[in-house]
C-alpha cells in the first residue's frame, strides 16, 4: 500500500525556518517523482517544489525559489522541504505527493492524480 505522511509543520514567525518531512512507504523514491504542494485558505492547490526520481533534479515555484530547498534521503525513504525566511503568504496546508508526471514536476503544476499525504499545516505570523 502506498502511503505518504507529512510532518514538521507548525507555527513560525516571519523570517524563521521550518523543515517538513514526507515519509513514504509502499514504494521507493527511485520509483516516482515527488512533489510538494500547498493550499492556502480559500485558494486552490499550487505546486511548490518537485524532485525528479531519475536524477534528483529539483524544481521550485517562483514564489519560493531561493528560500525553500527540497531534498531526499533514499535510505530513509523520506523527502524533505527546508523552508527558510518564511513569509506570512507561505501560510498553507502543505502536501507531498508521488507519481507526478515529469512535465508537471518540472513546471510545478498542480497534478490532481498520484498519491497524496494528508497534509501538514504551516502558519507564519508577521
Amino acid at each position: 500500500e502506498v502511503q505518504l505522511v507529512e510532518s514538521g509543520g507548525g507555527l513560525a514567525q516571519a523570517g524563521e525556518s521550518l523543515r517538513l518531512s514526507c515519509a513514504v512507504s509502499g514504494f521507493t523514491l527511485d520509483d516516482y517523482n515527488i512533489g510538494w504542494f500547498r493550499q492556502a485558505p480559500g485558494k486552490g492547490r499550487e505546486g511548490v517544489s518537485c524532485i525528479l526520481s531519475t536524477d534528483g533534479s529539483t524544481y521550485y515555484s517562483a514564489s519560493v525559489k531561493g528560500r525553500f530547498t527540497a531534498s531526499s534521503d533514499n535510505a530513509k525513504n523520506t523527502v524533505f522541504l527546508q523552508m527558510n525566511n518564511l513569509k506570512p503568504e507561505d501560510t498553507a496546508v502543505y502536501f507531498c505527493a508521488a507519481d507526478i508526471p515529469t512535465a508537471y514536476c518540472s513546471g510545478n503544476w498542480y497534478y490532481p492524480g498520484g498519491y497524496w499525504g494528508q497534509g501538514t499545516q504551516v502558519t507564519v505570523s508577521s
